[in-house]
Parts: C-alpha cells; sequence; structure tokens
C-alpha cells in the first residue's frame, strides 16, 4: 500500500509537468467537433454473432455527422476516419487538438461474456470506480496492440495491466463537468427518444479521451454480444435512432452553452485581481447551502454556476503546490473526485494558464 502511494506521488508531479494545450471552448460559441468511429481496418474491435464494432461505429458515426451538418450548419464536422481504416488512438486525438475542436465524441460498441448484457452507456475520462469500468476501458485501449510504435507513445502503457491504471487516479479532465454534461444529455436521449437501458454515465481511464485537450466523452451504444442488441445497432433504423439521441444530445449541449456565454457577457461582475488556486471538489444540478452538513470540515467554501451546474471549490492558495497539498486531504472526506482549479480574477482558467502565470509572477 505504501508503495503504491509513492507511485501515485510521482506520478502525479509527472502528469502535472506533461501538459496539453487547453485551448478549446475559450470563445462563446461551439463551432468544431469531432466524430470518432471506434477501431477500424486492421483492428475489428469487438466482434459480435454477426456484425464487427468498426462496422457499426463507424455508420453510426457518419449518420450522427450528417445530422449536425444539416441541422446546425454552423458546426464544422471533422472525422477521425469515415472509412474502414485503422487509425492509431494517438492520431485520433492529434486530428481533434489540431483542428482545435470544441468536443470529441468517440462512438463504440460494448461486448461481454454474458450475453444477456444490454443498454448503451457513456463514458467521461476519469478514474474507474468499478472493475466493470475498468473492463470496458481495457477492451478499447487494446487498440493500441494494433500499433507499431505503442510502448514509445504510452509511455509503456500496459492496456491489460491493471497496475497501468493508477496513473489515471490523479489525473482529472480539465473540461470534465461539460464532458459530464454532454454524456448525460447522451444517455437521457437514448432512454427517452430510443428507449435504450440506460447504464448510466461513467468515468475510466480512456486512452483516446486522455490526449484529448478539449471535452470529450466515449459512447458504447449496446452490447454486439447480445443478440438482440446486436440486430437493432445492425438495422438501419437502429443506427438512424441512435445517431439522431447524440445528435440532440450535442444540440442541446451547444444550445445551451452558447445561450449562457451571451448571458454572462451582458452581465456586470465585480472583477478581483489575482491568480488563486482552489479543489473543486463536487458538482451538482442542485444548488446546497455552503453550510450543508456534507461540507463539514472543509474550509473557504466557494460555488459558482457553469453550464447548467453548480460548481463547489475548497480553500483558496497561491500557489499550485499549496493547492495539491490540500487536495489530498479533501480527498480523505470522500471527495475522492477532488481535483485543483484555478482562477484569475474570479474567472475559471486552465491549470497550465494558471502555472505560466505563476511562474511569470
Amino acid at each position: 500500500m505504501e508503495q503504491r502511494f509513492y507511485i501515485a506521488i510521482l506520478l502525479f508531479v509527472f502528469l502535472g509537468l506533461t501538459t496539453y494545450d487547453a485551448y478549446s471552448q475559450k470563445g462563446s460559441k461551439i463551432t468544431t467537433v469531432v466524430i470518432d468511429a471506434g477501431h477500424g481496418g486492421k483492428d475489428p474491435g469487438a466482434v459480435g454473432k454477426n456484425a464487427k464494432e468498426k462496422d457499426i461505429a463507424l455508420a453510426i458515426a457518419k449518420q450522427t455527422g450528417s445530422y449536425i451538418k444539416k441541422y446546425l450548419p454552423d458546426v464544422n464536422v471533422i472525422y477521425t476516419r469515415n472509412s474502414d481504416k485503422f487509425i492509431p488512438l494517438h492520431k485520433r486525438a492529434e486530428i481533434a487538438n489540431k483542428n482545435n475542436a470544441d468536443f470529441f465524441i468517440s462512438i463504440h460498441c460494448n461486448a461481454n461474456s454474458n450475453r444477456k448484457a444490454y443498454g448503451s452507456e457513456t463514458y467521461t475520462m476519469g478514474l474507474h470506480k468499478s472493475n466493470a469500468n475498468l473492463n470496458v476501458a481495457m477492451l478499447e485501449n487494446a487498440a493500441i496492440m494494433f500499433e507499431d510504435d505503442a510502448e514509445e507513445q504510452y509511455q509503456g502503457f500496459d492496456a491489460n495491466s491493471t497496475e497501468s491504471y493508477i496513473r489515471f487516479s490523479l489525473f482529472q479532465d480539465t473540461y470534465q463537468d461539460q464532458s459530464i454534461l454532454l454524456a448525460t444529455y447522451i444517455q437521457d436521449q437514448f432512454k427517452s427518444r430510443v428507449g435504450r437501458k440506460d447504464r448510466g454515465v461513467h468515468q475510466a481511464g480512456f486512452l483516446v479521451l486522455w490526449r484529448t485537450a478539449m471535452p470529450g466523452v466515449l459512447v458504447e451504444l449496446g452490447f454486439i454480444s447480445n443478440l438482440t442488441e446486436e440486430k437493432f445497432l445492425m438495422s438501419e433504423k437502429g443506427q438512424a435512432y441512435m445517431a439522431s439521441a447524440i445528435y440532440r444530445a450535442f444540440k442541446k449541449y451547444k444550445l445551451d452553452f452558447e445561450k449562457e456565454n451571451r448571458v454572462e457577457e451582458k452581465e456586470e461582475t465585480i472583477v478581483y485581481s489575482g491568480l488563486s488556486y482552489r479543489i473543486q471538489f463536487f458538482t451538482s444540478p442542485q444548488l446546497f447551502e455552503l453550510s450543508n452538513p456534507k461540507f463539514t470540515g472543509l474550509s473557504d467554501l466557494f460555488v459558482y454556476a457553469h453550464n447548467g451546474l453548480y460548481k463547489y471549490t475548497a480553500g483558496r492558495f497561491n500557489t499550485f503546490g499549496e493547492a495539491s497539498a490540500y487536495l489530498f486531504k479533501v480527498r480523505e472526506k470522500d471527495f475522492k473526485d477532488a481535483f485543483v482549479v484555478a482562477f484569475q480574477a474570479e474567472e475559471r482558467i486552465s491549470i497550465e494558464e494558471a502555472r505560466k502565470l505563476e511562474k511569470n509572477n
């Protein structure tokens, strides 16, 4: 246990130094989305009795993109692949990063040795909280076995080793809240519009999401190991319904995001100078009083609204190091997903930008 603790500390330092340019979603509009059809070419993904994951993912990815192009013409749609071609995971993220995408949507199919398992679920980047979520990540990350330079690209990461996933235990997506919001919208659409079983929104360590510098989700459409669900996902009607659900969720996210940013631009706000780091430990669609018993033991509490959610922070520090030390204390109070956020003049900024400001000061 002690050894794992020190490994985690080392990885925390490493990940703090390994950054990606977080330049997305700084504007007031959503203008570019990258749609990623999982697997492809020599990598079939999960294989059902009659279908392969790569084919279903490609069909629904292209149809989702066509809906966005037709009904949201101001959005630039970019595909990581539009044919049966193998694209390494790091290249998929690179496509999104180079095009300054506002969102990354990766589309997949699930599989399970239990052929009765069925339903749809959507993932964001983060720490898995169950073996089931870990198994899904392992299944999708196994795509790196088809890459010639995987060891170099992923720093020795072993997709089949549970120990390798410790590197994600202290990593949090800078855009985690936005990712969770779209994931929730997608699951709502699957359930209400398509009538699929809602398996929920989860977090796990997906390499393709780890490398992207914008909010992102990984959608598991359903289980092709289940004959009934496989048949639905192979059908023209099923693919149209699933693609429409993803499109509708994206549209809602885009409209909500742009509406909120228009309101924020008009509001008069009191501007405070100075850089500060805080610990974001809780997010909820419901507003709680800061005196709520569940927040007992936390200091300098603060709540702010963003993208339809209320986000709660604790502490206020001048340096990233001070905030990192307090982070462990917050996590000890059962807020295991807490992470460091930064503010400049009371406006949320990326950790990368804050570290540069801190260094210059």
